[in-house]
């Protein structure tokens, strides 16, 4: 059979690829009658001849999303990827929401060669190591890699942005980059017996990585995962690591024993001055929203006002369109006495903004309005709220939904959508969907923006915030 034979100028010829690609997709040409190659090796079963020209009318259009995926798969190790991206293509021009089913085994494939190619990013930038060669003028920092995928020509920007005042040379097996002030140069791959060996700084990393190790915090699995034995070799660090592991549960047993264990002087006074009026009994109703406001500071329905700073009831117009409920507050908003002034807040606020929603328009609670957590030293770290103490405060949340009666409400998290709903909810599933309850109000369910602060990889954690404000611009039309 006559096949195509399409050779690209390297393994990360992206704007070759594409060209190809679309030319013999615009032609009506199948996936298994095409080669692709990067080297000058001749194929015995393709036949070297012109790609052919597409009709005149013939269009393709394919989504953001799909260019986005490919430009980082591109740099995958796997020779396949390219027939991987051509058969996605062919298939998306009748199937044009396949990237949404998450089942099929090559958007599968696909996710998991992205995935891959990031995660190589981020261990890139996290264990490059540079070593000093010269001095004065003739000072330049050289640093060996070894990455499983072609990323060098993707992520050398990053360096030139991280190290730009300084002279470099990042040298792996597959390519290398050269940045000398002023211009890059992405160049043929090395050997590590051209990189030089360790230098002074070395013992001075040593030193500070020593000092930084948090014994109470060592998780082996976790570790290796996020630092793979592969890279130990060319860490100077990594020579400390067993010895490390080894003396860390002392360790921690001393640290700990030395820690203060009396909260901040401040939570004490404020708390001092919303709880000291004796409890009294909350009318079954209130005659306004400000009015259930002030019932609430007296609180007492659950457990958890004894350790908290204050209430953190809900806030925003009585007559929003939209209402928002997380789960808790957190240290700062139980400090504050608002809600989503914390670090998930400020996401919150981002992503909403990005999305045209107004946050002044919005009513935004919690479904639970006290914070619930566990003293460590000085900190107060969070503790998910149970079942009854959701229960308990599900009395608040109902009433406030009665005075906004508003069009749409977004359940934010697990707590979120089990308060709303009555039973808990498979958030990563329903996701982006929404729910009608028996009183005919519309829910929308999606996650917690906290739980993008949980996401520990960079580039996970901006695919996740992407996620979360495609789920905004639902709201927002929702809500329109």
């Amino acid at each position: 059979m006559s096949r195509y034979s399409v050779r690209l100028a390297g393994e990360t010829d992206f704007p070759g690829w594409r060209d190809a690609a679309r030319r013999l997709a615009l032609s009506g040409i199948a996936p298994h009658a095409i080669t692709w190659q990067t080297d000058t090796a001749n194929d015995l079963f393709a036949e070297a001849r012109p790609l052919p020209e597409p009709p005149m009318a013939a269009s393709l259009n394919v989504p953001r999303e799909f260019i986005d995926k490919a430009e980082a798969v591109i740099c995958h190790s796997d020779p396949a990827r390219f027939d991987l991206l051509y058969r996605l293509l062919v298939r998306l021009r009748n199937e044009p929401h396949l990237l949404k089913l998450a089942s099929d085994p090559d958007v599968i494939r696909l996710r998991d060669y992205e995935k891959s190619v990031r995660r190589d990013i981020h261990k890139m930038r996290a264990f490059v190591r540079f070593v000093r060669v010269g001095e004065g003028d003739g000072e330049h920092f050289v640093a060996w890699f070894e990455p499983d995928h072609y990323i060098v020509e993707r992520n050398a920007p990053f360096f030139v942005r991280r190290f730009a005042g300084m002279r470099w040379t990042i040298l792996t097996p597959h390519a290398s980059a050269d940045w000398d002030g002023e211009s890059l140069v992405i160049g043929p791959g090395a050997v590590k017996s051209d990189a030089p060996r360790d230098d002074a700084s070395d013992e001075l990393w040593r030193t500070y990585f020593a000092n930084i190790f948090n014994p109470a915090r060592l998780k082996v699995k976790a570790m290796q995962a996020e630092m793979p034995k592969k890279y130990w070799r060319n860490l100077p660090e990594a020579s400390l690591i067993p010895e490390m592991i080894r003396g860390a549960d002392a360790a921690a047993r001393d640290m700990l024993e030395r820690m203060p264990t009396m909260p901040a002087p401040h939570h004490a006074k404020v708390q001092e001055r919303h709880w000291s009026t004796p409890e009294k009994e909350l009318p079954d109703e209130a005659a306004s929203l400000v009015e259930l406001r002030r019932q609430a500071e007296g609180c007492r329905r659950c457990p958890l006002w004894r350790d908290a700073t204050q209430t953190v009831f809900g806030e925003g117009p009585e007559n929003a369109r939209a209402v928002f409920v997380g789960e808790q507050p957190g240290d700062q908003e139980d400090i504050a006495g608002r809600p989503f002034v914390g670090p998930a807040g400020r996401i919150f606020d981002e992503v909403i903004e990005q999305a045209g929603i107004e946050r002044e328009k919005l009513y935004v609670t919690n479904a639970v309005k006290h914070f619930k957590f566990e003293p460590r030293g000085k900190r107060r770290i969070h503790q998910k709220p149970n079942a009854g103490e959701v229960s308990a405060c599900r009395w608040w949340l109902d009433r406030e939904l009665q005075f906004v009666k508003p069009d749409l409400v977004v359940a934010m998290g697990a707590t979120a959508a089990q308060s709303l709903l009555g039973k808990a909810i498979p958030i990563t599933r329903m996701r982006g969907e929404t729910v009608t309850r028996e009183d005919g109000m519309t829910v929308f369910i999606t996650i917690h923006p906290s739980f993008i602060l949980r996401i520990r990889e960079a580039a996970d954690a901006q695919a996740e915030r992407s996620r979360f404000l495609d789920d905004m611009r639902k709201v927002k039309t929702l809500i329109s």
